[in-house]
């Protein structure tokens, strides 16, 4: 009761006197505290014989809200803490920072459990996620579409972990997890700038904490999509594993390099095998099209019924091609 009393007889309204600014945050910190977040995160990290002065659940969701209301450094807590008659006793920057001194991998575990039970509930009262689309019309009913990839981060300062990144640029290499049905972040490998793109244990370990945070009954159908980094023999080989459980289908769309096999196999391809591509309305895509490549290719190690598609296009203005490109 402590954690949420702060909202007690909170009222927003669009006149009076003692107006203050980003109360809009308020918002997201209730909805935190309603949907279980704040409690489930504070049971997580309570330890016995230990009572702190600052909630550590109620820490975590005021970061979040604040990182959300654009903060970016933990500094820029005050925010909320300026606005006590709104959000009540907020920790300060130094308390933050212990805060998250304190998280190790057991603490780390129970956050990743309290986000998934949450969000069992979330999904149980929206009556299950809305249905991934693409094309222009529903991939269909119970698919779970995740999608891998990395971002850079750059930091201009030498902040723990941050190193060169193969853009040249200065900062971290995260690989995130989203879920395309909801856009929800389900899992964030955080990594120094020069991890390498296609690292497979990087890949499997975010996957994996990713599909542990989707709510047990719609694990049964899950699409994985992806770039070229993961597609590595190890991503796939774990695909076709997780497919194979009883009770689960676990489908792939991923990219793939083009190297002179692949080149080969399209020179190769007669006129009539190219079909019009599709935009992601449905439309059909002005100068692109599609074409299988799986019959024109030797494949050895590779999972069996594996397909590979390739798709071609008007080259976009000021694009660098090569001479395979051009001819």
């Amino acid at each position: 009761m402590q954690l949420t009393a702060w909202s007690k007889d909170l009222r927003v309204t669009a006149g009076g006197s003692g107006v203050v600014s980003h109360v809009g945050a308020a918002l997201l910190r209730l909805l935190a505290d309603r949907a279980g977040l704040t409690a489930g995160l504070s049971a997580g990290l309570a330890r016995a014989g230990w009572w702190p002065m600052h909630d550590r659940g109620r820490v975590l969701v005021d970061l979040a809200v604040m990182i959300a209301d654009g903060g970016e450094a933990i500094s820029d807590i005050d925010v909320l803490r300026h606005q006590r008659e709104v959000f009540g006793p907020v920790a300060s920057d130094t308390t933050v920072w212990r805060a998250l001194d304190e998280i190790g991998a057991v603490q780390l575990r129970r956050i990743a459990k309290a986000r998934a039970k949450v969000r069992a509930r979330m999904w149980q009262l929206f009556g299950g996620p809305p249905a991934a689309r693409a094309a222009g019309r529903d991939i269909g009913t119970g698919v779970v579409v995740l999608d891998v990839d990395s971002t850079i981060v750059i930091t201009h300062s030498d902040k723990e972990g941050a190193a060169a990144t193969y853009k040249h640029s200065f900062g971290f290499h995260p690989i995130l997890v989203t879920c395309d049905n909801t856009a929800e972040l389900l899992a964030v490998k955080l990594r120094p700038g020069n991890a390498g793109a296609n690292t497979a244990a990087d890949h499997l370990d975010v996957l994996a904490q990713a599909i542990a945070q989707v709510p047990a009954k719609h694990r049964r159908h899950l699409l994985i999509r992806g770039d070229c980094a993961a597609a590595t023999h190890a991503v796939l080989d774990w695909l076709h594993e997780q497919d194979s459980k009883r009770g689960r289908r676990v489908e792939y769309s991923l990219g793939w390099s083009i190297g002179e096999a692949e080149r080969a196999a399209i020179t190769a391809l007669p006129a009539q095998a190219w079909s019009p591509a599709i935009n992601a309305d449905g439309g059909v895509r002005d100068g692109a099209a599609v074409a299988e490549l799986t019959g024109l290719l030797h494949l050895p190690g590779w999972p069996a019924g594996m397909r590979v598609i390739v798709r071609r296009e008007r080259p976009h203005p000021g694009a660098q091609l090569t001479l395979f490109e051009d001819r």
